[in-house]
């Protein structure tokens, strides 16, 4: 394992610049998780790595060896890819073995045991014999990830590996995926649209946009602590309430006084998470407080989503199921929040 180091990198498609003068360290045993909208240059960053594409400008450093120009059989990196990609005419064992015949790692003894090793990992004792076709979705990517670490690699690329799974095996699979990565300790890039994924999964977020990384930051700071617009409204569908600021008192919109703001005077724009609103009767002591009107309720079973109209903006929060009962739309509340709480962009 080594430490990743990319510098300037630039790929461009014609007229369509798809990574513009990426930087990006990545320590040695990191999971990081590339996330961002379609488009963003995420995929194209993670091919760039595996080889896949030749950037136009830029470089690309493992430990002490600039793979950039390397062709990928020579890399020898682990890549799970979102279709798995399993050889369909190959029994499992010899799908996991095939990795270790192209790197020669060993005598057919040699990789005999590790392959019994990687069907014990992934708990499918007895199954070397069977062809993918012949196992679940869920077992087809499990082999994946096995042939993806099976020659001990100094980097796994992960290109949206749970996309295919259903909800409550993908839930699963991200268990088994920080297990694996706690085991193993092997650096680790997944790229994903998935918001949820990227912070339950990686201990390192990269946030990218337009082809630039928009944040960078651990899940927690990256989600409390957003640094831009876009930032906050992708993670976690965060509200951006428009206020203005006049010798250190916040008002809305629609000019009501929300309370003391660190902050100078002009306007600026509040990041209210939905689970960070309240609808209430009357505000608790010490919040802020909007006049509501409810525009939807979506049950969706422990938690309802909520669209308010407060302060001349649509507002979006997440409560318990509980606390929405008796109100339906076109109903009025209280929308409370702690404006300390509240970070600017």
């Amino acid at each position: 394992m080594a430490q990743l180091r990319i510098d300037g990198l630039t790929k461009r498609f014609g007229a369509v610049t798809a990574l513009d003068a990426v930087d990006l360290d990545i320590p040695d045993g990191a999971f990081v998780a590339m996330l961002g909208p379609s488009g963003c240059g995420k995929t194209t960053l993670l091919r760039c790595l595996a080889g896949l594409e030749r950037p136009t400008s830029g470089t690309i450093r493992l430990g002490e060896a600039d793979i950039t120009t390397l062709p990928p059989e020579r890399r020898g990196l682990g890549m799970m890819f979102q279709s798995y990609a399993l050889f369909p005419h190959m029994r499992i064992r010899e799908n996991l073995r095939f990795p270790l015949k192209m790197r020669g790692r060993g005598d057919a003894a040699a990789q005999d045991a590790k392959i019994d090793e990687a069907l014990r990992a992934i708990r499918m004792e007895g199954m070397g014999d069977r062809y993918p076709r012949e196992i679940s979705g869920g077992q087809q990517q499990r082999v994946a990830l096995a042939r993806a670490i099976i020659a001990d690699p100094p980097l796994l690329l992960l290109d949206e590996p749970l996309s295919n799974l259903d909800a409550q095996l993908r839930k699963q699979m991200q268990i088994e995926l920080i297990e694996l990565h706690r085991r193993i300790g092997l650096t680790t890039i997944l790229v994903t649209h998935d918001q949820e994924e990227a912070l339950s999964l990686a201990d390192l977020v990269v946030l990218m946009n337009a082809g630039r990384i928009e944040q960078i930051g651990a899940p927690r700071d990256i989600y409390r602590k957003p640094a831009t617009a876009f930032a906050a409204a992708f993670l976690g569908g965060a509200n951006l309430l428009d206020v203005v600021v006049e010798n250190g008192l916040a008002r809305a919109g629609d000019g009501t006084a929300l309370g003391p703001l660190a902050a100078p005077d002009g306007p600026r724009r509040l990041v209210l998470r939905q689970e960070a609103l309240a609808l209430r009767d009357a505000p608790r002591p010490g919040e802020a407080t909007l006049a509501a009107r409810i525009v939807a309720v979506a049950f969706n079973g422990a938690t309802s989503r909520v669209v308010v109209e407060a302060a001349g903006q649509r507002l979006e929060l997440t409560v318990p199921a509980a606390a929405i009962e008796g109100r339906a739309a076109g109903a009025t509340a209280q929308l409370c929040f702690i404006l300390a709480d509240a970070p600017l962009v």
